[in-house]
């Protein structure tokens, strides 16, 4: 008899179908039936769906749980995916998102039968002024790239205000990707900055570059995406002001200074947060998310409207703001992910959110020095909340980043963020986060040690990687542009 084995390869939920299997009962209508056609009109009802699979509830139940076994998640172990921060989402969020009184409110309920839900949102922007240093934020958009693109269209605004047409942003090429697209997005043309030898900005060629008169604004991610904080940000904010231009930080890496340093006074005028990533809000594949946009006093006004004032003790949703950027986000944006965010900002408080900073930074060093040894670090400047090494030591032996990158699967831990940034060739991009415990740590130390060794006396044990997982190696690049996305039953040809 042939075993069955939790992670075997699963069969598609139609290959499962047997003509005739209902997974449900319903009981005998009460009333006459009617034909649809006639009583709606036969063009609002469609014909039969073909090929729906035929399976018993159990069936879709175990489908499903055994696919759910296939994925690697944060509440299985670290997931060390450098710039995306997988950090632990506490469960007490998820109780309190859940609450009748949050999960059940409807956008368009008056003002009066809300005044709880404002009060989150108002308290929540509080603690994000509290924690950046800024004047206000807009807790509208619905991810960190979509705070890039209301952070630039503010900054734009303001130009317009002032009758001023500068039209290029200046990136360093150790920013997100996204940034360069926000920014072009906005209407501005993008200008790329390379970084020094220690990986930061260059601010020799801020200086140069502003002298053209035409510079709106530096997009700038602080720390950068080599895990290293730039030295240099006040003084190049004030280059910038004097220059009559902006500084953007993105915020995407907040959580490696979060009450230990403020932006605000590092000169930003514009900072989005991704609060999935500092705040522990989950992270849901492509949605709901939550990008804040914090905004100095000279960007207030273009804050996208509405915002949330309080006023002699009463919550209210202030839309009398004439040089607001209108709305980026139907409604007030995705409240659920604020409830989380302010639940997480409670339950640890100043101390609290200081400490979680100090563990993100010590585990990524741990890492650094412990790892040091087998992988090279291209970079030497102090780490921050993340690591990267690059993959120049088993190079020689044929193994490249990717390789690692699927080994580490075997040993059960997700990859690092591979190839990025890209100013690091055959980059690996190590984020541990604060909620890892040194025992997995250590884990992963020795799951890294054992694939260096692998790549020196074994490479083609990497190569050929992974070897334990339902899914051996794809070729990415024809999943990427050539996708099936569509079943067909067995002799049927596709469209």
């Amino acid at each position: 008899m042939k075993g069955k084995s939790l992670r075997a390869r699963e069969a598609l939920i139609f290959e499962r179908s047997t003509p005739g299997t209902v997974g449900y009962q319903l009981p005998a209508f009460d009333v006459e039936p009617v034909d649809p056609a006639k009583t709606l009109g036969a063009e609002l009802v469609r014909g039969e769906i073909a090929d729906l699979p035929e399976v018993s509830e159990v069936e879709v139940v175990r489908h499903f749980h055994r696919l759910s076994q296939w994925n690697y998640a944060v509440d299985e172990g670290l997931y060390p995916l450098g710039s995306c921060t997988m950090k632990y989402n506490p469960r007490i969020n998820e109780e309190l998102a859940r609450l009748s009184g949050f999960a059940q409110v409807h956008p368009l309920q008056p003002e009066s039968e809300v005044q709880g839900a404002l009060r989150l949102m108002w308290e929540l922007e509080q603690a994000l002024i509290g924690i950046t240093g800024m004047a206000r934020v807009t807790l509208q958009p619905a991810a960190g790239a979509h705070g890039e693109l209301a952070g630039m269209l503010m900054i734009r605004k303001a130009l317009e205000d002032r009758g001023e047409g500068r039209r290029t942003v200046l990136i360093p090429d150790s920013a997100h990707g996204t940034n360069p697209a926000s920014a072009v997005f906005a209407g501005f043309k993008v200008k790329e900055i390379a970084s020094t030898s220690a990986g930061t900005l260059d601010v020799d060629a801020l200086r140069r570059e502003l002298e053209s008169g035409d510079v709106a604004a530096l997009m700038i991610t602080v720390p950068n995406t080599l895990g290293v904080f730039e030295p240099e940000i006040a003084k190049a904010a004030a280059m910038l002001h004097e220059k009559g231009a902006f500084l953007y930080m993105d915020g995407a890496n907040l959580n490696a200074f979060v009450g230990v340093a403020s932006p605000g006074k590092m000169g930003a005028d514009a900072l989005h947060i991704n609060l999935h990533k500092t705040f522990s809000t989950p992270h849901g594949g492509g949605g709901p998310g939550a990008g804040p946009v914090a905004v100095s006093r000279l960007l207030e006004p273009y804050l996208p409207v509405p915002v949330v004032e309080k006023r002699q003790g009463v919550f209210t949703l202030d839309y009398d703001r004439p040089k607001s950027i209108g709305k980026v986000r139907s409604f007030y944006g995705n409240f659920g992910i604020m409830v989380r965010a302010l639940a997480y900002i409670l339950s640890l408080g100043r101390n609290g959110l200081k400490a979680m900073t100090e563990a993100a930074v010590l585990n990524a060093n741990y890492l650094r020095r412990a790892l040091a040894e087998h992988y090279h670090l291209p970079y030497q400047s102090p780490t921050l909340h993340e690591v990267v090494f690059d993959d120049s030591r088993q190079k020689p032996f044929g193994v490249s980043n990717i390789d690692i990158a699927k080994r580490l699967l075997d040993y059960g831990f997700h990859a690092p963020t591979v190839s990025f940034p890209l100013i690091v060739h055959g980059a690996l991009m190590i984020e541990p986060t604060d909620s890892e415990s040194l025992a997995e740590l250590e884990a992963f130390v020795e799951a890294m040690k054992a694939i260096a060794q692998e790549a020196r006396e074994n490479p083609e044990l990497l190569k050929t990687a992974p070897h334990t997982t339902p899914v051996r190696r794809l070729d990415e690049v024809r999943a990427a542009r050539q996708p099936i996305l569509r079943w067909y039953p067995q002799g049927a040809e596709s469209p």
